[in-house]
């Protein structure tokens, strides 16, 4: 059973995750910088209450992006990637670093091959990306690829700065 602390925790931060991917279609980079610092804003719910209680959250919020957000790409993507965090412990505890790296390559392949091309068959798309350059869109896969591995370490870096310093502020124990 939940505790009050627990309930008003996960609905505080969740609603702050819901009202940043709301606003960050307001801004040209909002679409790929709301879900990240939406992820950020529910890192203290996986770090107090486990996965199962990050999970419940990030559900909420990416539910109410999708049926409330204007920039429907944001809250895609947020629902594409938002549960990464919640993961990312796991992958964190394989031994090799290059198996590291290639588990969280496989995933963010995944989900962008997923979440565009199911984005790019809704809208009827694809007639008009035969005609796009290969190499450009190689090296957004690659862009997308390196800016995935520095949402890892920005993860890494906001957890750490929870569990060191902003833990003491928000819980007296």
């Amino acid at each position: 059973m939940m505790s009050s602390r627990q309930m008003a925790l996960c609905g505080v931060l969740t609603a702050l995750a819901v009202v940043i991917l709301l606003l960050g279609g307001a801004t040209g980079i909002g679409t790929f910088a709301a879900p990240v610092l939406a992820m950020a804003a529910l890192l203290p719910v996986l770090e107090e209450y486990g996965a199962k209680s990050a999970g419940t959250a990030y559900g909420a919020a990416a539910l109410l992006a999708l049926l409330l957000a204007p920039d429907r790409e944001l809250a895609l993507v947020y629902a594409g990637f938002g549960w990464y965090p919640i993961l990312r412990p796991r992958i964190a505890r394989i031994s090799s670093r290059l198996a590291r790296t290639a588990a969280r390559l496989v995933i963010c392949n995944g989900v962008i091959l997923v979440l565009y091309g199911a984005l790019l068959r809704l809208l009827g798309l694809t007639a008009d990306l035969a005609g796009a350059s290969r190499v450009m869109n190689a090296a957004l896969l690659v862009l997308g690829n390196l800016v995935f591995l520095l949402l890892d370490v920005v993860l890494a870096r906001l957890t750490n700065l929870w569990r060191r310093k902003l833990r003491k502020r928000f819980f007296h124990t």
